[in-house]
């Protein structure tokens, strides 16, 4: 008796070659999201505050005008907003960054 493959088998290739592709794309967009750095300031500017792609501080500058030993309260409110806008940064890169390559769908896992 012949062996026979799946049902549709050619089709199966086709969508496993599709899948591959697809996972290549985004591990080579997850890696270059990674490697990316991302500028975010607060205060006017006078905290400044770069992270890369893992969400890794990479620098913080601080203006010398707002070091105040009085005040260290602000100054750690300063730093802490701009830690917080740049993760979003990196979320918000990431998920567009996936989307194209998703089409939009909700993929569990992937962010």
């Amino acid at each position: 008796m012949a062996r026979r493959g799946f049902p549709g088998g050619s089709n199966m290739n086709n969508m496993m070659k599709q899948v591959q592709k697809m996972q290549k794309q985004m591990a080579d967009a997850q890696q270059a999201i990674e490697e990316r750095e991302f500028t975010a300031t607060s205060g006017g500017g006078v905290v400044e505050l770069i992270v890369n792609g893992k969400k890794e501080v990479v620098k913080i500058n601080i203006n010398p005008d707002v070091i105040d030993p009085e005040d260290k309260e602000m100054l750690e409110d300063l730093i802490v907003a701009a830690v917080n806008d740049a993760m979003k940064q990196v979320d918000d890169f990431s998920q567009k960054e996936m989307g194209k390559l998703t089409g939009g769908l909700n993929i569990p896992g992937l962010m």
